[in-house]
């Protein structure tokens, strides 16, 4: 089975932000030592497999992106956390460099093949974050699997800590009141929710970057590949012959403005299909960071939805994953970019309407026109 184990790696608390230079050091030496790897070995001497990975660097630490074969979940985890702890002790620069992340998803295309085979109540569900919590119900009982407390209760602060940055949605967002009949969940099930959307932020932004990175090396559209996408895997799978270079581009952008509107005081609402499909993505991201924690109660599922409810209200994105007849979506994609209105805002990157990036004829061609800004200088392309 191939595993998908998302390792994050921080600087040491207190210590300074990276800057450009810096960063691209990190990659440098992420690279080779990964490079340099072929097989990792497993527990009691078991090999695991090396197939694939991604490196991304930012300011506060990188995450990598290591695609394992591995007989179970477990193995594929101590593997990587291994490894990568390996790669850190022997770069002097990064030996302060703390791993506050080791969990695994499916690949999207292992994923995809065990949902068309499987049949009944057992098949594995196509959202990430319902993957997550199934994951983590699947570890055995015994300390295996099971996060130390201490890491629980760290982010649990970090969580809360977090959640005064979503300036644009009180508590009372995430159905907390002070008045005791109109309270749906806990202040602390509120702020573990709020928090986990503002930490969800840089894992979107994050991995939309690496997914762009990665379909400028692998496209020129996500049907002419069968690399592994973080986001991009997760669109309608119908439209994927218009998932361009220049789409990826103005989704990203996107992102970063819905995003950055999130932490302003005044939010105002969705502004077009594109920022109703990518809250989607950040409250899943919010879900399954919380799980990985396991700070994902009852209640705190519960104040992600009653957010996603309101801030999503009247979603129009639901019809586009409805099977399409002949596999291909009809409509374009650039259209996702219109505003809802004279009052949307769309960033003006994404909302230009003259190129041919939603043009299923010429398969996104027009994208490899120039290379405006995309941000890729901080990234690394798959290994």
């Amino acid at each position: 089975m191939t595993y998908a184990v998302t390792v994050d790696v921080e600087l040491p608390e207190g210590g300074p932000r990276l800057d450009d230079l810096q960063r691209e050091g990190v990659v440098s030496l992420l690279r080779k030592g990964l490079d340099s790897i072929a097989v990792i070995e497993g527990p009691d001497g078991m090999e695991v497999d090396l197939v694939d990975d991604v490196i991304t660097v930012h300011p506060q630490g990188a995450r990598l992106k290591l695609y394992v074969d591995a007989p179970a979940l477990e193995f594929a985890e101590d593997a990587a956390r291994e490894v990568v702890a390996e790669l850190l002790e022997r770069s002097e620069p990064l030996t302060a460099w703390e791993i506050t992340r080791c969990g695994v998803e499916l690949a999207p295309e292992v994923l995809q093949e065990s949902l068309d085979a499987a049949d009944g109540p057992d098949a594995p569900p196509a959202d990430p974050a319902e993957r997550a919590r199934r994951h983590a119900a699947g570890k055995s009982s015994g300390d295996t699997g099971r996060r130390d407390d201490t890491d629980v209760a760290d982010m649990r602060r970090k969580l809360r800590s977090l959640a005064p940055s979503l300036q644009a949605f009180p508590l009372t967002s995430f159905g907390h009141s002070d008045d005791e009949e109109k309270r749906i969940v806990s202040r602390e099930a509120a702020e573990i929710a709020a928090g986990a959307v503002v930490y969800a932020i840089d894992l979107l932004v994050d991995e939309l970057f690496t997914d762009l990175a990665g379909l400028e090396e692998e496209g020129p559209t996500l049907a002419d590949t069968d690399a592994p996408f973080m986001i991009l895997d997760e669109l309608p799978r119908q439209f994927a012959q218009q998932y361009s270079v220049l789409f990826a581009r103005r989704l990203t952008v996107t992102a970063v403005a819905l995003t950055g509107r999130l932490t302003q005081p005044h939010f105002g609402r969705l502004s077009c299909v594109a920022e109703e499909l990518l809250l989607k993505f950040l409250v899943g991201q919010a879900e399954a960071t919380a799980d990985l924690y396991e700070l994902l109660s009852e209640e705190v599922e519960t104040a992600l939805q009653v957010f996603a409810d309101g801030v999503g209200e009247d979603m129009d994105h639901e019809w586009l994953y409805a099977p399409a007849a002949d596999g291909v979506g009809k409509g374009l994609v650039r259209d996702w970019f219109i505003p809802f209105g004279d009052e949307g805002y769309v960033h003006p990157y994404a909302a230009h309407g003259d190129s041919d990036d939603g043009d299923a004829d010429d398969g996104g061609a027009a994208d490899d026109d120039d290379d405006d800004g995309d941000g890729g200088g901080d990234q690394e392309l798959p290994g």
